[in-house]
């Protein structure tokens, strides 16, 4: 994963998501899911950015957060 900010950034930005994009986290990862399919983390942050206009710093931690839920859920 390829996250290029602080583990303490990282939270600051997922705890503003609601605020900043208007969506709560779990609707993101149902984008994620529904969209196009692309299994890069780079590419799922461009497509975020590009499709939904996020900040680079909102859509890397929505696709961070969603690959470790996904990694979560695989281990159960």
């Amino acid at each position: 994963m390829a996250l290029h900010h602080s583990e303490e950034t990282h939270q600051m930005l997922v705890a503003r998501i609601p605020d900043a994009t208007g969506r709560p986290l779990h609707e993101w990862f149902g984008h994620i899911d529904n969209g196009p399919g692309l299994l890069r983390f780079d590419d799922r942050v461009r497509w975020l950015r590009d499709e939904y206009g996020l900040a680079h710093g909102h859509a890397t931690a929505i696709v961070h957060e969603h690959a470790l839920k996904k990694a979560h859920r695989s281990f159960e």
